[in-house]
């Protein structure tokens, strides 16, 4: 019996997690996507995409309008009953939960009215944060928070934010040109997470992860000290399972 029920907690995070990056995809295109397009850009096989994707539109969070597919009632209703949950003391208690539980500082972000937002941070004595030395909004083409965030808009969105914020080399590891990061932006893939090494601030490593919920722009990000480069992926692979276990009320229903 106990074998059976540890078996089945892993499956049900994976089941939660394939649904998430639907709901990810589906979040980049306002005017819809049809399934085989959001069953690429999640990573998904066509069949699990199309389970889900029916699911999720039984249960409301989804609805498929002219064979494409769309934020549904539910999720609408969602995001507006979350703006509770949004006020920065929540915030910041869960971050300063997984922030303890990963052993690392973790960072939340959002891309609103063209700009760059750091909603909160949680750190301590023992794992402290990254010094914003350099204006945070201003430089999203050297960090990880800033390439998830601008990763996930539209090129129009990119070339007008780099208009305002033009590209500079921060440290001798930053992009050097403007070319050079829309390329990087454009091969990046929504099921892997974003890696800054010592773009931003020397001696330091981070990564991100974008957090789609609604019409929203986020993302989420751990950083560590060089010397521990090797628990980057790791720690932030923990923060995806610990946001989607947070997250997952809203997709509970999904059949395993």
């Amino acid at each position: 019996m106990t074998t059976a029920s540890n078996t089945a907690v892993p499956t049900l995070i994976g089941s939660v997690q394939r649904a998430l990056r639907l709901m990810e995809a589906v979040g980049t295109h306002r005017e819809g996507a049809p399934a085989k397009q959001l069953a690429r850009e999640a990573g998904l096989p066509l069949p699990t995409a199309y389970h889900l994707l029916r699911t999720l539109t039984h249960e409301g969070y989804l609805r498929r309008e002219n064979g494409v597919f769309l934020f549904g009632a539910a999720t609408e209703k969602l995001a507006g009953g979350r703006a509770s949950a949004s006020r920065p003391g929540v915030i910041v208690d869960s971050l300063a939960h997984w922030a303890d539980v990963i052993g690392a500082p973790v960072y939340c972000a959002l891309y609103r009215d063209g700009e760059i937002e750091l909603v909160a941070v949680a750190d301590s004595p023992a794992v402290p944060s990254v010094r914003e030395w350099a204006a945070f909004r201003e430089t999203g083409h050297a960090h990880a928070l800033g390439q998830c965030l601008l990763g996930q808009l539209d090129e129009r969105g990119r070339e007008n934010h780099l208009d305002r914020y033009p590209v500079r080399q921060l440290t001798r590891y930053s992009v050097r040109d403007r070319r050079t990061f829309l390329a990087r932006l454009r091969s990046m893939k929504r099921t892997e997470p974003v890696v800054e090494r010592q773009e931003y601030a020397l001696g330091t490593v981070c990564a991100a992860i974008p957090i789609t919920v609604g019409p929203a722009v986020a993302a989420m990000a751990v950083s560590l000290p060089l010397e521990q480069e090797e628990r980057l992926l790791a720690a932030i692979e923990q923060l995806r399972c610990e946001v989607t276990t947070f997250l997952r009320s809203f997709v509970f229903s999904i059949s395993i």
